[in-house]
């Protein structure tokens, strides 16, 4: 007999008729043997309509309260879930995270997992019974409700398969697996049966939507076993595994990642010396707010122009954190451009393979798509263009490489 983690977003939980669905597969899997903790999110729209009702009272909401308000959608959905097991005959107990305590830090809305007491859910199982977990949800050490951020459902039932040990981590959601790139923008996508947690990192880290970021790092750190599936259909998803593969799809680019909620800030005039650099990222790491893309050109007058992105929910607090500091580093001009995007080529074949980079350029200049800034890594190329042309982009680059599905089948 083995244990399985479950997961299922909030599509997959959006209705009473989906709930009865999931509660009818879960119990499958049940009376097959197998001992399931179910992780599972707050039905579809859910969390958007009670952030709203937030903002009527005040947009500018308190964290702490943010986080006692957006945690009861979970809430919500382990009860009815739990009902409609033991509906089905399936007896089930549902727990919120500070229930199980799933322990955090204390920083709201954001809040990182330090440990989980897995000793209720070993109980419940020893017994029989099914174990639905909320999401997204845990608590700190003062006994306050925090949340892990958008997504953290992923994250969640991730980091209980570690607690656990369990055989595999099952992330279901309304895709049959991890696609090439999104089959909205290409309809020539194909689904992988295989990609490797590098390529899954990376592919999350650029704006692929499957998995959050946290749950696949999570995972390749404890070697959790991670597959993603419909919950809609039957199939054998996408296996997400830790070492290469040398029947993996594509040798050189295994997907092609993108994301529209990327800003640009730009520091113009930044004295080129020792500790700018630092200065300037640290008081944005300060105030809780990551950085991805990095450029800096030094112009021959001993001054620089420094620009990286964030995510557009974070470019308000960014821009107010680094007038404070302008005038102390002598900054010339402090601007933004919130109408980029992100589009990143991803494939552990780039290791082996030279000209990578220079296929996605001429894809993208046969296009007249100016590229304004470059980031690379050993398995990934990345560039920040104007958001206008983001779907052109993704096109262009998935058929350079050779992606689509009908070029595979010639």
């Amino acid at each position: 007999m083995s244990l399985i983690v479950q997961k299922f977003g909030g599509t997959s939980v959006g209705s009473i008729e989906r709930i009865q669905a999931v509660a009818a597969k879960v119990k499958k899997f049940r009376d097959d043997g197998h001992q399931v903790v179910v992780v599972v999110s707050a039905m579809s729209g859910e969390t958007n309509r009670l952030i709203g009702l937030a903002e009527e009272i005040n947009p500018a909401i308190d964290p702490r309260e943010y986080d006692v308000l957006v945690s009861t959608g979970e809430q919500v959905t382990i009860s009815l879930l739990s009902m409609a097991l033991k509906t089905l005959g399936c007896d089930a107990r549902s727990y919120t995270g500070a229930q199980v305590r799933v322990l955090t830090d204390s920083a709201h809305s954001k809040a990182r997992i330090q440990e989980i007491d897995d000793h209720r859910i070993r109980a419940d199982l020893d017994q029989g019974r099914v174990v639905v977990v909320a999401g997204f949800q845990g608590v700190d050490v003062e006994g306050n409700i925090t949340t892990l951020g958008r997504g953290g459902s992923d994250t969640s039932a991730v980091a209980l398969a570690a607690a656990l040990k369990a055989e595999e981590c099952q992330i279901y959601t309304d895709v049959d697996g991890v696609y090439t790139t999104d089959p909205r923008v290409v309809e020539n996508a194909r689904r992988l049966s295989k990609i490797t947690f590098e390529e899954m990192l990376e592919m999350a880290s650029q704006g692929s939507k499957v998995l959050q970021i946290r749950s696949v790092e999570f995972a390749g750190k404890y070697r959790v076993p991670l597959r993603v599936l419909s919950s809609f259909e039957e199939g054998e998803g996408t296996l997400i595994t830790f070492e290469e593969d040398e029947t993996m799809e594509n040798p050189v680019v295994s997907g092609i990642a993108f994301n529209r909620d990327e800003a640009k800030i730009t520091l113009a005039g930044v004295p080129d010396q020792p500790g700018t650099a630092s200065k300037i990222l640290g008081t944005v790491a300060a105030a809780n707010i990551e950085v991805d893309v990095i450029i800096q050109n030094v112009g021959h007058d001993g001054a620089s122009d420094f620009s990286f992105t964030v995510h557009k929910n974070d470019l308000d607090k960014a821009l107010k954190v680094l007038e404070g500091i302008k005038s102390e580093l002598g900054v010339r001009e402090l601007t933004f451009d919130n109408t980029i995007a992100k589009v990143a080529a991803v494939g552990v074949g780039m290791r082996s393979h030279a000209g990578v980079a220079a296929t996605m350029f001429k894809a993208l200049a046969d296009e007249n798509i100016n590229i304004e800034m470059i980031s690379t890594s050993e398995i990934k190329i990345t560039v920040i263009i104007a958001e206008k042309y983001l779907e052109l982009a993704v096109r262009s680059i998935h058929a350079a490489f050779g992606l689509d599905e009908k070029l595979q089948q010639k």
